[in-house]
């Protein structure tokens, strides 16, 4: 298998599933159509991260919810792909749409309907609660559980093997300064 440091060093652009990965996958239904999801701020945090440090950052999930779509826009994500199953037709839009290639795309899952981008992708991660089947055709297998800050984690291990973390850092803090203006 190729180097993980080679593959991490090609990715430009972030993608991940929610439920079961931004999410520990539960789902809440309330009356009518509420929907509720719990999103850890570690994983917030290393998406702002992501971003900071020149990755675009995407969601490809099944669901199409309205807290996934209020979650993305507070986080400034720049591709939302929901509301299918075949998530290989959202995947294609993402790269003809930011003119990007397999191997620069990290994507994280957890379950069998992220199998087909897992195998395709340059660098393919499985949370530690994700199934067996999606753990054994990804090049890393997280320490943390989804909804539990394995997000976080994975933008970590990348901005530290690219050597951009320290850059992402400055970007937030020189923000942070001038919303205080």
């Amino acid at each position: 298998m190729e180097d993980l440091d080679a593959r991490m060093r090609r990715v430009k652009m972030l993608l991940l599933d929610v439920d079961g990965v931004m999410t520990d996958g539960g789902i809440i239904l309330g009356p009518g159509e509420i929907e509720m999801k719990r999103f850890n701020t570690l994983d917030g945090m290393g998406i702002t991260l992501a971003r900071a440090a020149g990755l675009r950052v995407g969601i490809l999930t099944g669901r199409r919810s309205e807290a996934v779509t209020k979650r993305a826009k507070e986080l400034k994500i720049d591709e939302v792909q929901e509301g299918s199953n075949h998530k290989e037709k959202g995947y294609q839009h993402i790269l003809k749409k930011y003119g990007l290639r397999d191997e620069e795309i990290a994507y994280v899952g957890d379950d069998v309907f992220d199998i087909p981008i897992l195998k395709r992708v340059g660098f393919a991660v499985c949370v530690a609660s994700g199934a067996e089947d999606a753990k054994k055709v990804s090049h890393h297998v997280t320490h943390r559980k989804g909804g539990d800050g394995a997000v976080r984690e994975v933008v970590e291990m990348l901005l530290e093997k690219t050597g951009k973390k320290e850059a992402a850092l400055t970007t937030i803090f020189n923000s942070l300064k001038e919303g205080e203006k």
